[in-house]
């Protein structure tokens, strides 16, 4: 495998497999060139054929599925590049295994791009997903005891064979009295009168009940002990509140049930979910009056609240750019070099294994330094170690089909050096990287991450890997000795890498809890010092919104190719409260319906969303956190970065963003890097 670098004027190419073998001469050209036109004895498929035609799997499990391509005459084309793609939170497809997470009826798409002056196909795979068979229920009850006049929520978790949840069970529930009490599709039990009886959920044949004995309820006064008067839009306050017998006394064990009215501040713009109450919490969406009302049986307390907006808006000014237009790009990670000056390492998509290097000491004027060409298709992701002793960059669509990374020696910043190649056990292609100092973290083949020891970077050791049953891996961050991971199938997966706190070493990891989430995208972990809570922010990457309102373009046939068809998105951030890692909660989420995210970076309280055809999203995320942050005034700034020029024109899929040194850099996959920065709110003319 040959590994070229070159000053970072422009290269020119050939036909695909001279270039992966040939160093080639420097030209004066502005930007990357074009990928050469298909060579005319280049084969040309006519028809796609899976084998099998159709599957059916259950839950949890894997089979092979094969995809060949034929030519005219009938012949298979061994080397033609063909992708599969499946819902994220269902299926997962790499080198000939799908897997199956959710169960339903889904469909695999093969699709064959083929190259200028062909026609793309596309082929159908329908798979057929079910559940092993449920053998143990677990009823879940809200805290308090079952007063008369009291209604008490329940939940039911079922579990398989293998332990392993069945998400969505919805059982049928019945109580064994309905004089003392009766109970709704949804577990909320509610008691009439004093008496035993006894609840119980039953799905798929299974059966779990739990004994109550119901009381008359003393309660007959209640005391809200809520300090804040005024709020505004996204503040979380504590419900409390304390109920009282007829002497006075507190009941300690006496359930109370929240809710609240609202009204506008502006009523011609009175929305409809106005309020979140989740967890004992309760945040304002929209500014207004609030009136609380906690109620115990029959007996019910109120506080009024009058809420504000936050007005966190900030102007976002393009400070300079870094062009990258003829072929598509990928990430970004900006780093001090050796020499005192600033430095953005950038990967391509579909770029012939083309990584750039730009200073962006003056963010005004950002210019290319170098570039490091790979034996690879795509370099997805790079990153640069803390220290900025080394860099690396991921490979995917290797000539040879080994994949893995490319270590970079930054002793000289503006010109790296290939150091060393690292492929062991990353020949499935690696997709995503985090680096400290002395490991780096690869994600190999959407499988497993493997630890690789780097205190001698020209001489990288296998040090061990950590793979996940039954889910496919996509991000990773480690921060503390601790690796968060973003796993579909799963959500969030956390390890002991080295803390210690979960008996867990670099040589051997241990796994300390997961986290339950629909997909498994992109991580970042957060400690927010004003509070002290730790939160995750995981996003969702849904590259088909097949059966929404606004289904999205057909972007694929011409994905990789200039002048194409701008790409479309789906999903959003969800945010865990990991504050306690063996109760972690969902507790917010930032979501905008039309727009997918990508990669995550929380600094200062301040969240830098790669919201792809949504642009570059700016969010406040101080202070505690409850419900959809981009209902609550809370995004500062917005920016879509169109090019006419760009790789799509105007066509905004902005792909990674990271603050630095009081600027803000961010890879756009049409149009290259950008440098911006806030403007100071003192500074702003209305």
């Amino acid at each position: 495998m040959m590994i070229a670098r070159r000053l970072a004027f422009g290269i020119t190419r050939g036909t695909r497999g001279v270039f992966a073998l040939a160093l080639f001469s420097v030209l004066a050209l502005p930007v990357l060139a074009l990928p050469a036109p298909a060579s005319a004895q280049e084969p040309v498929v006519v028809r796609l054929v899976a084998e099998p035609a159709e599957l059916s799997l259950a839950a949890g499990t894997e089979a092979a599925l094969r995809v060949t391509g034929y030519d005219a005459a009938g012949v298979p084309v061994p080397d033609a590049e063909i992708r599969v793609a499946a819902p994220r939170q269902a299926l997962f497809y790499e080198d000939g295994i799908i897997r199956a997470f959710l169960a339903g009826d889904h469909l695999a798409v093969a699709t064959w791009s083929g190259g200028p002056g062909t026609t793309p196909l596309t082929l159908e795979i329908p798979v057929s997903v079910g559940w092993s068979a449920v053998t143990r229920l677990e009823i879940q009850a809200d805290p308090g005891r079952l007063y008369t006049g009291v209604t008490l929520g329940h939940t039911v978790a079922a579990f398989h064979d293998d332990d392993s949840r069945r998400p969505g069970a919805v059982p049928d529930w019945s109580t064994s009295d309905p004089a003392v009490a009766t109970v709704d599709r949804f577990g909320n039990v509610s008691a009439h009168a004093p008496g035993r009886v006894r609840v119980s959920a039953t799905f798929e044949g299974v059966e779990v009940s739990q004994g109550y004995t119901v009381q008359e309820n003393p309660v007959t006064a209640i005391q809200i002990t809520i300090p804040e008067e005024t709020l505004v839009t996204g503040e979380v306050i504590h419900l409390r509140a304390e109920a009282r017998d007829g002497e006075g006394r507190p009941v300690l064990d006496a359930p109370i049930t929240w809710s609240y009215s609202y009204i506008p501040h502006d009523t011609l713009e009175a929305p409809g979910a106005a309020g979140v109450m989740d967890w004992g919490r309760f945040a304002a969406n929209h500014p207004g009056r609030y009136t609380l009302l906690a109620h115990s049986g029959n007996t019910v307390a109120r506080k009024v609240l009058e809420v504000n907006g936050r007005d966190v808006w900030q102007r976002f000014t393009v400070t300079g750019r870094g062009p990258i237009t003829s072929t598509a790009t990928s990430d970004l990670w900006p780093w001090e070099g050796t020499d005192g000056r600033d430095y953005a390492l950038v990967g391509t998509w579909g770029g012939d294994g083309w990584a750039l290097v730009f200073d962006i000491t003056d963010p005004a004027n950002i210019f290319r330094t170098d570039s490091v060409q790979v034996d690879a298709r795509t370099i997805n992701d790079v990153t640069v170690s803390p220290s900025a002793r080394y860099g690396a960059v991921s490979r995917e669509g290797a000539s040879d089909r080994v994949n893995g990374v490319v270590i970079l020696d930054l002793s000289n910043p503006a010109h790296p050096t290939v150091a060393a190649e690292f492929n062991q056990e990353l020949t499935g292609g690696v997709h995503n990287l985090f680096a400290t100092d002395d490991y780096l973290f690869a994600v190999s083949g959407g499988q497993k991450y493997v630890i690789i020891d780097m205190t001698d970077i020209y001489n990288p050791r296998y040090v061990s890997e950590y793979r996940h049953p039954n889910a496919r891996l996509h991000d990773l961050w480690v921060h503390d000795g601790i690796a968060y991971s973003a796993q579909g199938g799963v959500g969030i997966v956390i390890v002991d890498v080295g803390n210690g706190g979960w008996g867990g070493t670099i040589e051997e990891p241990k796994l300390i809890n997961t986290v339950p989430l629909n997909s498994g995208h992109e991580i970042f972990p957060y400690v927010q010092e004003s509070t002290g809570r730790v939160y995750l922010f995981a996003g969702d990457e849904f590259m088909n919104r097949a059966g929404r309102t606004w289904e999205g373009t057909d972007y694929r046939a011409t994905l990789g190719t200039p002048g194409g068809i701008a790409q479309t998105s789906g999903g959003y951030t969800h945010i865990v409260d990991f504050t306690d890692p063996m109760a972690p909660r969902k507790v917010a989420r930032y979501h905008l319906e039309d727009y997918g995210t990508h990669d995550i970076i929380v600094e200062n309280d301040i969240l830098y969303q790669a919201y792809y055809d949504g642009g570059v999203r700016i969010v406040d995320v101080s202070g505690e956190l409850l419900g959809n942050l981009a209902e609550q005034g809370r995004e500062i700034a917005v920016f879509k970065p169109y090019d006419p020029e760009g790789f799509t024109a105007n066509a905004p899929f902005v792909m990674n963003v990271m603050p630095y040194k009081g600027h803000i850099f961010f890879t756009d996959f049409n149009s290259g890097l950008w440098g911006a920065k806030l403007e100071p709110r003192a500074n702003i003319v209305f």
